[in-house]
């Protein structure tokens, strides 16, 4: 039900939210205390003391799925919660542990971001095409975390103790959100300066030299508060590499980040609010030989003003990625040194949000966004010990969007979601420069053309309360991906394969759509969902030469993949203190075209 429009009930029905869900066949039993944390905001779903619990699974709040505070039951959408209660209980040393109790949810290779180099940190939702570059958005407060170099994500740079809950969105999300939300959105909620003044703190160790330390405090004088969080882990890792595969030459896969994330904000009378933020990101990893190391810094600014119905922001970041890439004998006796790399990248963007309840029916949202996003790659090749070659190439990409979403109340059981999105972007100032230092020709200079593209992203769902138990909920959509600078200008080599970049790339595009049933009595509620979804122009490596010593591959735009499933989850409420969480996903994904290789056509997609 749109915002403003109260706790009106249908029948005794109140509004539908959903909660934290299971992963494929997951079931988890969580215990949660009575006392508020620190500075934790109220859920202005929550039930009034007396009330008798209801499921999470209908008394959440989101404001992913609407980009404004709405009970997840009345969007048509798909959405998981995962709440501060449930993060306090679960193992899960981070974000993206934690994360994979969410129903569909799961990273490229299934590896996660304690162990996994950050370029294959990718994230995908209903099974659609994982990879390095996310088909999936990830969000820390409406701010991107996903890399603008390639898409992938640190997921360390968000200190636990200092998330209030996370929020996956599921399902094409373009329309809200633009590019990366193809397969839809995940969302970190951060913990807003509380009153009074207070300390949180936790630490752990265990075996293979595990070290993990995080701490938030806030702070409150009148009407300035602030929040300060921070967190520092360290693993020696393990061998990555099967017993029986092993050689001289394998080591552990250690790692080791320290995060900050800082807040200082003014109130401003009644909801409003001015903030400043600052973070900063730093790791180093050991990828399971001598020669193979990555590190990274990243740094982030933004500011915030929340006023009445407007909501403004404006950020930037810096960082760079520097690794090392090496050759290994089949025997895993020896390894050569074959690349060092340097990656800057410089993002900038710049929002608007106007929200607003017109009479009693219309809950209409809009805004514009901006960004720019300049990135380029210095590499230097080796052969022999020697250093043989070096490339630069890069670019610039600029893009604008605006949107206009309403939530109509057609009537007491009928909610109308329609939203329309137009997103425009330009890649510009596309370079590749080979340079040579051993050989006699001469280097080999490409400047691309400049070029652009738009994409429209609608969206129309609809949400009908049958009865007091039983809400039905319906929805269509359109998304896209455009191509990430990593793609477009950059190749990179694994072992033998070298992959090749293709500054023609267009966008990924995605038609889907879901059919969904809520039932909820009493402490119990039950969802089930189906999905079907095709993405077409899907960017894959396409192997284009083969020799004895080497396979040259390309990124290119070929055929279709297709996503269809389905979602089961259930929760009951045994009192206020615990919760019962189910959860299960079945997800079929299948190549549905593909020009240069027919015979993977019917074949299921990897990584799934």
């Amino acid at each position: 039900m749109p915002a403003g429009h109260g706790r009106r009930r249908v029948r005794g029905h109140g509004p539908l939210t959903f909660p934290p869900r299971g992963r494929l066949a997951w079931v988890a039993l969580v215990v949660a205390g009575s006392a508020p944390l620190a500075g934790a905001q109220t859920d202005p779903a929550a039930p009034t003391t007396g009330d008798p619990p209801r499921p999470r699974l209908v008394d959440q709040v989101t404001v992913t799925a609407a980009r404004s505070h709405a009970r997840t039951g009345d969007t048509p959408a798909s959405v998981a919660v995962v709440d501060r209660a449930a993060l306090d209980t679960t193992a899960a040393p981070t974000v993206d542990d934690a994360l994979r109790q969410v129903v569909g949810f799961s990273l490229f290779r299934r590896v996660g971001s304690r162990t996994a180099n950050p370029t294959v940190q990718g994230v995908s939702l209903r099974g659609l095409g994982a990879s390095g570059a996310s088909r999936a958005l990830v969000l820390l407060d409406g701010l991107p975390l996903n890399d603008p170099f390639g898409a992938w994500v640190y997921w360390g740079r968000v200190p636990r103790l200092g998330v209030e809950r996370l929020e996956v969105l599921r399902g094409g999300s373009s329309d809200l959100y633009g590019s990366g939300a193809l397969g839809g959105v995940a969302q970190v909620l951060t913990r807003r300066p509380g009153p009074g003044h207070g300390l949180e703190a936790e630490a752990s160790a265990g075996g293979s030299g595990y070290l993990d330390g995080v701490a938030t405090a806030h702070a409150a004088v009148g009407a300035w508060g602030g929040r300060l969080s921070a967190q520092a882990l360290h693993t020696d890792g393990h061998l990555a590499v099967a017993a029986s595969d092993r050689g001289p030459v394998d080591r552990p896969v250690a790692s080791k980040h320290a995060a900050v994330d800082a807040t200082v904000e003014r109130r401003l009378g009644g909801d409003g609010r001015f903030f400043l933020r600052a973070m900063y990101y730093d790791e180093a990893r050991e990828n399971g030989t001598p020669l193979q190391a990555n590190d990274s810094t990243i740094g982030l600014a933004a500011a915030g003003l929340d006023r009445g119905p407007w909501s403004l922001r404006l950020w930037g970041s810096s960082q760079e990625l520097r690794q090392a890439f090496s050759a290994v004998a089949p025997d895993r006796e020896t390894e050569r040194l074959v690349r060092l790399q340097r990656v800057p990248a410089d993002a900038l963007g710049l929002s608007g949000q106007w929200s607003r309840v017109l009479g009693a029916r219309h809950h209409l949202v809009a805004g514009l966004e901006g960004r720019q996003v300049s990135g380029s790659t210095h590499e230097t090749g080796y052969f022999g010990g020697a250093a043989t070659s070096e490339l630069d190439a890069g670019g610039t990409q600029r893009s604008a969007a605006a949107f206009v979403e309403d939530r109509f109340q057609v009537h007491p059981r009928w909610l109308l979601t329609a939203v329309g999105r137009l997103d425009t972007w330009a890649h510009r100032d596309g370079r590749s420069l080979v340079t040579p230092l051993v050989a006699t020709v001469g280097a080999r200079d490409a400047v691309f053309p400049d070029r652009s593209e738009t994409a429209l992203s609608p969206r129309l769902g609809v949400l009908f309360q049958a009865s007091s138990l039983v809400s039905l909920s319906a929805s269509a959509y359109g998304a896209f991906r455009a191509p990430t600078l990593n793609e477009l200008y950059r190749g990179f080599r694994v072992g033998q394969t070298v992959t090749r970049a293709n500054p023609a790339l267009v966008a990924e595009r995605l038609w889907g759509g879901e059919v969904g049933a809520l039932l909820a009595r009493g402490p119990l509620a039950l969802r089930l969902t189906v999905f079907d979804a095709e993405v077409r122009d899907a960017v894959a490596n396409v192997t284009t030469e083969t020799t004895p010593t080497l396979v040259i591959r390309q990124r290119q735009n070929l055929g279709r993949a297709r996503s269809t499933g389905l979602e089961v989850e259930a929760e009951a409420r045994a009192g206020a203190r615990a919760t019962v969480t189910a959860g299960y996903a079945l997800i079929d994904s299948r190549v549905v075209s593909f020009a240069a290789d027919p015979s993977l056509e019917g074949r299921q997609l990897p990584h799934i």
